[in-house]
């Protein structure tokens, strides 16, 4: 009785334990048996040229504390812009802007139409059970406006037998808590699976902060001395919770409807700058979301053709709260705004197949916005309050047709053509060739090649925002290219190993960038001519190194100049031939796993170099963010019990102590800890 008191109490106290990851990592314990690489002749036509990196269950699972920008930090080669610990967190897709990555759930678009982007801090890892990314012209196979390349996220039917649960629960540094629960439920037709996330933290972590400066004096007031003061990260206090819940119906002669329900709600302070002086109670910085997602889908498969159809709606409030005290101990608003999203969305697509030699596919899909941004804290010159911002709707229509040509199996070929409409106007014919072609059957060495034009629509905030909206705003326009090599050669139940090479190339035209202006607020401008180039290089190995040994190391490494080829503003413009802001030349990433019998250790490891704060590149002031290397590591047991799963994990994040910052002013965490305990029970299984 005891034990089980025990047991339960750590359970309640932090954790993890899946079937998957059990599945996954128990063959340490009953020996492994690592298959030899296929034949690439029988890979999927529907890749044909396509460069994509695929992130496994593994990656996606490794704990509920993760979001999905801590995933593609450690295991990409994109550059993912955080502004502190669960803040806004961006990405950088081969030297492009966050707006320019399109990112989908589930078929679904679900980039802010207002602001172009998507904040991956808000996407539990936990949530996605499939997720990859398509590079440059790759995108265009899936949407339009991906002039870095498209995040896909999806999740799939649990493959349960009968009831199951999964509690974790993690305690971390900083009073964190988080919190994971799922029950499912499944038979030969059914399956039924509700996920929920909870995390919360105060948030308020040491730092040095390297933006202030604290002088030591001596008897008669001579300063003899300065240091960096350690501060605590103020007013970055977070509360986030997330509720999925899936129902799939498999008819089980080729039919499967499915529905996806995704609910947040998230309370997010946002902490003080490291150059903000004065007491954190004068003022409240806040932001708060609610979004509700769902996508309704019909698949149906035949042997030669399949089709599907799939209808959507999102629902995003946000609210935005900046007050300050003003001296009298009562808050006043300084800003006030709230935005209103409704998206309906609807899709069809078909695939058919002529024998083995031929693939068509055709997709038409739609998303309506309709968008209403508002400050209710304007004053206006009579010193009344009034409602400023805009109400806009607008239709997004992209439909493709693609001809996927493989006339033996070492060579194929692949063209795709779309076209795109953003409420009234139409973009060009969108082309897109692809081609790929077995060098060495031996070691599956394949070449590929790319080539696309493609379009970016602005933004509704770049066309309507009050002030400073600029509805004359012309479309951005490039041309991309890409190509490279991969292999893949293993040997069955000692290795496997594979990696892949790749030469990109961008041009884009007419960049939009928000710049100040005479008036006294910002205003967008398509001002820019950008040459994006570089090399992604990327490998991963499997070694059994012994019956009981398993050993996995997987890294990435990019080069991306990205250089504003555009005319200068002005004379004193100094931005021409400069470094895109915000966009490291370098990055890396390597992950090494190393598991026995039930045991898994697990180390990260990334490397960004320094990141231009101003256009013009200067470093005179704060115009330069340092390099920076940035190691976690984890430890995991395993305890298959006769009643239950159990697993324990402890990590340690930023093991160095490394002192960095993402962007300017932020600041972020030392050194921290999260201990991790999970419960599954084993209903309904045989003991």
């Amino acid at each position: 009785m005891k034990r089980v008191l025990l047991i339960l109490c750590l359970a309640l106290a932090s954790g993890r334990a899946s079937a998957q990851d059990y599945d996954t990592k128990d063959w340490a314990r009953k020996g492994i048996n690592i298959p030899e690489i296929a034949v690439y002749g029988a890979r999927p036509m529907k890749e044909i040229g396509v460069q994509q990196t695929k992130f496994d269950t593994v990656i996606l699972k490794e704990n509920i504390a993760l979001s999905m920008a801590d995933v593609l930090t450690f295991n990409s080669s994109i550059f993912v812009k955080n502004y502190g610990r669960a803040t806004l967190s961006t990405v950088a897709f081969r030297g492009t802007s966050p707006s320019h990555t399109q990112v989908s759930w589930n078929g679904m678009k679900i980039n802010n139409p207002m602001l172009g982007m998507t904040d991956f801090s808000m996407i539990p890892s936990y949530f996605i059970d499939d997720a990859s990314l398509l590079h440059g012209t790759s995108s265009v196979n899936e949407t339009g406006g991906g002039l870095g390349g498209a995040v896909k996220l999806s999740t799939k039917p649990a493959q349960a037998d009968g009831f199951g649960l999964q509690y974790v629960q993690g305690v971390g540094s900083f009073k964190t808590f988080d919190e994971f629960l799922r029950l499912t439920y499944g038979n030969d037709h059914w399956q039924v699976s509700t996920r929920a996330v909870y995390s919360s933290s105060p948030n308020d972590y040491k730092f040095r902060n390297h933006d202030k400066k604290v002088n030591v004096y001596d008897d008669e007031m001579n300063i003899i001395d300065q240091y960096y003061p350690i501060e605590r990260n103020r007013s970055g206090a977070y509360k986030d919770f997330h509720l999925l819940q899936e129902l799939y119906y498999n008819t089980g002669a080729g039919d499967r409807l499915g529905l996806n329900a995704w609910y947040i709600n998230s309370n997010r302070e946002l902490a003080m700058l490291t150059v903000d002086h004065g007491d954190e109670t004068d003022f409240e910085n806040r932001q708060r979301e609610q979004t509700f997602r769902s996508v309704l889908s019909w698949d149906h498969l035949r042997k030669d053709w399949k089709m599907g159809a799939k209808a959507g709606y999102i629902y995003t409030w946000m609210a935005y709260d900046y007050k300050r005290d003003l001296g009298n101990g009562i808050m006043a608003h300084m800003t006030r705004s709230r935005s209103r999203i409704n998206t309906f969305y609807g899709q069809v697509d078909g695939e058919y197949y002529i024998g083995r030699k031929w693939l068509f596919t055709a997709n038409l899909s739609l998303h309506q916005h309709i968008v209403e941004s508002e400050d209710k804290n304007i004053v206006r010159q009579d010193g009344n309050k009034a409602i400023v911002g805009y109400r806009k709707g607008r239709p997004e229509l992209s439909g493709s047709a693609s001809a996927k040509w493989r006339p033996n199996d070492r060579l194929g070929l692949s063209v795709v053509v779309r076209e795109e409409m953003f409420g009234k106007e139409w973009t060009p014919i969108i082309p897109a060739l692809f081609v790929d072609g077995v060098l060495w059957p031996k070691g599956n060495i394949i070449a590929k090649a790319s080539l696309s034009r493609n379009y970016r629509f602005p933004t509704l905030n770049d066309l309507y925002f009050l002030p400073g909206g600029n509805p004359d705003l012309k479309k951005e326009s490039g041309w991309t290219y890409d190509a490279g090599l991969s292999f893949a050669v293993g040997k069955k139940g000692v290795y496997s190993l594979s990696g892949s090479a790749s030469w990109f190339e961008s041009f884009i035209k007419d960049w939009i960038i928000w710049l100040p202006t005479t008036k006294g607020f910002f205003s967008p401008d398509n001002i820019k001519d950008v040459h994006a180039y570089g090399v992604e290089l990327k490998a991963d190995l499997d070694v059994a190194l012994s019956k009981e040994w398993q050993l996995a190391l997987n890294g990435t490494f990019s080069w991306t100049p990205s250089i504003n080829e555009g005319e200068p503003r002005t004379p004193a413009d100094q931005s021409v031939g400069k470094q895109l802001p915000y966009v490291p030349e370098f990055s890396s990433t390597v992950t090494g796993r190393l598991s026995w019998h039930n045991w898994s250790f697990l180390y990260k490891w990334c490397y960004y170099s320094e990141r231009f704060t101003m256009s013009s590149n200067d470093i005179s002031l704060t115009g330069k963010l340092p390099e920076y290397f940035m190691s976690n590591i984890s430890l995991e047991k395993l305890f298959p019990l006769r009643w239950a799963d159990l697993s324990i994990k402890g990590t340690v994040n930023n093991i160095f102590n490394e002192e960095y910052l993402s962007v300017l002013s932020r600041p972020m965490p030392g050194i921290n800890f999260e201990i991790f305990v999970g419960i599954m029970p084993k209903w309904n299984k045989k003991r």
